[in-house]
């Protein structure tokens, strides 16, 4: 039946043990070592991907901060600029006011000289008037 030869037995297992301890040197250590080092870079890629997170964070704030301070520096531009056109427009409605109430002084100074004027005249013209008015009566 199965005859086990001692012989072919041992040198069965010393090539198997060889086979292991080359296979150990030349493939399993190089392969592990590769592995090991694939892993440490890819935690320190990942706390670097971490750090670079909170520094994403770090210039989101800044990038805030900066934003919102221009914000309020356009707000007060545009307060300052707002009450100089305020200011321009008042100066410009008050030389006008004053303009146009020169204007109104000199039309109601023309009005009453030629108030004066037109009473002065029908008061020249007052006999011319009465005589007509008694010749027309008397035409009745």
């Amino acid at each position: 039946m199965l005859d086990i030869i001692p012989a072919l037995l041992l040198v069965t297992g010393t090539v198997f043990l060889v086979l292991l301890i080359i296979l150990n040197k030349t493939l399993y250590k190089p392969l592990l070592a590769f592995i090991d080092n694939r892993n440490n870079s890819i935690k320190r890629d990942l706390e670097n991907a971490g750090k670079n997170a909170s520094d994403v964070e770090a210039y989101y704030k800044e990038v805030e901060t900066i934003i919102s301070e221009g914000k309020v520096e356009a707000a007060k531009i545009r307060e300052a600029a707002v009450a100089e056109a305020k200011e321009k427009a008042a100066k410009r409605v008050e030389l006008k006011k004053s303009q146009l109430e020169a204007q109104n002084v000199e039309f109601l100074k023309a009005l009453e000289a030629e108030r004066v004027e037109f009473k002065n005249g029908l008061l020249a013209q007052m006999p011319l008037f009465k005589e007509s008015i008694s010749a027309k009566l008397g035409q009745i």
